[in-house]
């Protein structure tokens, strides 16, 4: 198989986690506003009157003893989940998004609070007041659908650009090049949009601060783009060149001449 074809199957390969890509960054899009509205359900929702005898939207806090939590550091699959009593006995297994700050400190026989809403536990609270939300919290997820959204339709939207670009311009090298450059600013504009998604979460700034610091951050990596992919058509970027300076060659030796005038070469005869 020649070059030529790897080449073709790489630009198709990338075509094709493009697409996924963008797919996936619509879906979610669409899910932000539902997000924004179970959230805001969530911090208006009164606290119940009673023990709910079935899933209701007021929020009822209940003590649990914590009869085993596990990380599941090793594993990047399953996520953390731990196993909490009712005071009846009754056990009620919760999983959470990460560890911290209450599900890593969790030993057997503590005493926690769970929030219940909507016949789930959506919010558990240990002895020092820490909170975390579990896998059914709906608070965080708006930020987690505007950072994903962010990174794959940045990255899917460039990647489709150079792929379709790639393959369209097959045998031009410099245009190749372009297609190249434009793919990877791609991938750098994803990883900016997650990093910003971290960022945002760790400190706990509000969902505006995602577009906020991603915007400017992405605008650099056109511009940068933008320059590198004309650059490369101007052919700024080949390396045709050789890798060291020619070296001349040798002038021919001098000929050397008799008193009379006569030149003698190196191969003449005596008459």
């Amino acid at each position: 198989m020649g070059s030529a074809e790897h080449k073709a199957i790489r630009t198709v390969v990338w075509l094709l986690i493009a697409v996924a890509a963008l797919a996936v960054g619509a879906a979610t899009a669409f899910e932000i506003r539902g997000a924004l509205e179970r959230e805001r359900e969530f911090r208006a929702a009164p606290a119940c009157a009673s023990v709910p005898v079935k899933a209701s939207g007021c929020l009822w806090e209940q003590e649990f003893t914590v009869r085993k939590a596990d990380t599941h550091r090793g594993s990047r699959r399953a996520s953390p989940e731990a196993e909490l009593l009712l005071p009846s006995g009754k056990p009620w297994e919760v999983t959470f998004r990460q560890t911290e700050p209450v599900v890593s400190e969790m030993e057997p026989h503590d005493k926690v609070v769970g929030v219940i809403w909507h016949g789930h536990v959506v919010e558990v609270r240990d002895a020092e007041g820490r909170q975390q939300q579990t896998s059914s919290g709906p608070v965080g997820w708006p930020e987690d659908r505007l950072g994903g959204a962010l990174a794959c339709l940045s990255f899917g939207l460039t990647a489709l650009v150079g792929g379709l670009w790639s393959l369209l311009a097959r045998g031009n090298r410099r245009h190749a090049t372009a297609a190249i450059v434009v793919r990877w600013h791609g991938v750098g504009m994803g990883v900016t949009a997650i990093l910003t998604l971290w960022a945002q979460a760790a400190n706990d700034w509000p969902i505006w601060a995602i577009p906020a610091i991603w915007g400017p951050l992405a605008l650099l990596l056109l511009a940068s783009m933008v320059a590198f992919a004309i650059a490369a058509l101007r052919g700024d970027l080949d390396d045709d060149g050789p890798s060291t300076p020619g070296v001349p060659p040798p002038p021919p030796p001098p000929s050397m001449g008799r008193p009379g005038g006569t030149a003698t070469g190196a191969g003449s005869g005596q008459s």
